[in-house]
């Protein structure tokens, strides 16, 4: 069974907050259960320069090196995700002629919803690559 590794990102820290290894199943309640509408409740009273991120999980498949990191971003009734992927893509080189293998490439999608992220954790649980790329082209 893939192990997998999470950290958080909270806006006035500046440190990326590692917190191990997690159960699969567990990741999902991770991401409902965690305290987007707060963070942007406390960022709407910081000064711009005491934010150090926005807030943000990422999850990684230890096995596959495949990791999904979600940020907010917005006012606490008006606010969107963005969706970061990162994975080992084949990718065409010099006009097209030659491909080679980028380790940890990196996408990433705006303007999702909650739902949106659901599906894409949901994906990347169940190993679907296909639709992770394929949400990742739009």
């Amino acid at each position: 069974m893939a192990q997998y590794r999470w950290s958080i990102c909270e806006p006035q820290t500046p440190e990326i907050i590692e917190k191990g290894l997690i159960e699969k199943d567990k990741i999902m309640e991770i991401f409902e259960q965690f305290p987007w509408q707060i963070y942007l409740q406390q960022m709407a009273g910081m000064k711009e320069k005491d934010i150090h991120y926005s807030p943000s999980l990422e999850f990684e498949n230890l096995e596959t090196k495949q990791g999904v990191s979600i940020s907010i971003a917005g006012e606490a009734d008006k606010y969107e995700f963005y969706i970061f992927y990162k994975r080992n893509k084949t990718i065409k080189t010099f006009f097209g002629l030659s491909t080679k293998e980028a380790a940890g490439y990196l996408s990433d999608i705006t303007g999702q919803t909650k739902e949106d992220v659901i599906k894409f954790l949901s994906a990347f649980l169940n190993n679907d690559t296909i639709y992770l790329e394929e949400k990742m082209k739009r």
